[in-house]
């Protein structure tokens, strides 16, 4: 299995430091400001900050994996 590269654990090393509740946490910002956006008549800036959310939840995933499977 191949080894990870220095970016890569340095990056994880750091990131897991971030609790998960911030990801969920600025998933659910992201809605709510895009719902709030979209009840302004903002639909086009509504629909780009609403996307946001889908990241956010994947790079909490991402950390959890991290935090308790570690890395290489």
């Amino acid at each position: 299995m191949a080894k990870e590269g220095n970016v890569t654990v340095m990056i994880e090393k750091e990131t897991s430091k971030i609790p998960s509740g911030v990801y969920l946490t600025a998933a659910l910002v992201s809605m709510a400001a895009s719902l709030t956006l979209k009840c302004l008549k903002q639909k086009h800036t509504a629909l780009f900050v609403g996307q946001w959310a889908a990241p956010f939840l994947i790079m909490g995933l991402y950390n959890k994996i991290v935090k308790t499977e570690g890395h290489d």
